[in-house]
């Protein structure tokens, strides 16, 4: 399509958040799996797992992450505080792409030393928050996540931005805690942060969708490109810059735009 006038786009954009911003749009997304819980920390921890393991095949993912809930009694935090050697065995089958039993149980462990020495993830992201960004705290959270005894191999699993990394998935995990639940899709339970801190996450759909628009320049989706984006998007609504998350997904993903 050709490139829109700022004021057209803007329009266009905002009718695509109204049409994928609802509870609809849940049943076919990762979102579910925290979704199933009302205790904070269940949804929290929940959320930050379920989007540790979201790429690949969207169906793949949600049956992963509920397998994994499973494996965690379905009691997420209680698991990660409570499980004793033995209760990590089971972990050690599961797998989804290169995130195998290994890297799940240490995930266990770091996030029992995080909410146990460091008062949680949103702890971690309201120490570290800078006034206009997230991106530093994903660094920080990786440093305070990978403090206690690890295997290198799970680093992985874990973006960095100040390497380079556009982080998409910690960013969808943000988004997920951070914005306001007015349309009961995501959760708005981390009160210190506001949306406006919060950066789109940046995939293949997104990309794409946003180089086509005029929204993003740069070929790579790397964290030059994710800064690109968010100037893009805060220049359309500085409040809440990600809600056209559900734009530019909504149009890569259902629309083949």
């Amino acid at each position: 399509m050709n490139i829109l006038h700022p004021t057209e786009l803007k329009d266009f954009l905002d009718a695509k958040v109204i049409q994928y911003n609802t509870p609809d749009f849940i049943g076919s997304d990762p979102l579910q799996i925290p979704h199933r819980y009302t205790l904070k920390e269940d949804i929290e921890i929940s959320g930050f797992l379920t989007a540790t393991i979201a790429w690949g095949n969207r169906k793949s993912i949600i049956t992963n992450a509920k397998r994994l809930m499973t494996l965690m009694d379905n009691a997420p935090y209680d698991f990660v505080m409570q499980h004793q050697p033995k209760d990590l065995e089971p972990l050690k089958a599961f797998v989804h792409r290169t995130f195998n039993g290994i890297d799940c149980m240490q995930f266990m462990e770091s996030l029992n030393h995080i909410y146990t020495h460091h008062n949680g993830l949103e702890g971690i992201f309201n120490t570290y928050a800078e006034a206009d960004s997230l991106q530093t705290a994903i660094h920080h959270l990786k440093q305070h996540f990978f403090e206690i005894d690890h295997l290198q191999r799970t680093q992985k699993h874990i973006s960095d931005p100040l390497k380079k990394s556009a982080a998409k998935r910690i960013n969808m995990f943000l988004r997920w805690m951070v914005r306001p639940n007015d349309t009961k899709v995501d959760f708005g339970l981390w009160t210190q942060l506001s949306p406006s801190q919060l950066s789109c996450p940046l995939d293949v759909h997104s990309g794409n969708v946003a180089r086509k628009l005029g929204l993003l320049n740069r070929s790579q989706n790397d964290a030059k490109a994710l800064a690109e984006l968010d100037a893009s998007l805060r220049h359309l609504d500085p409040n809440d810059p990600v809600k056209y998350d559900f734009a530019l997904f909504g149009l890569g993903v259902f629309e083949k735009f």
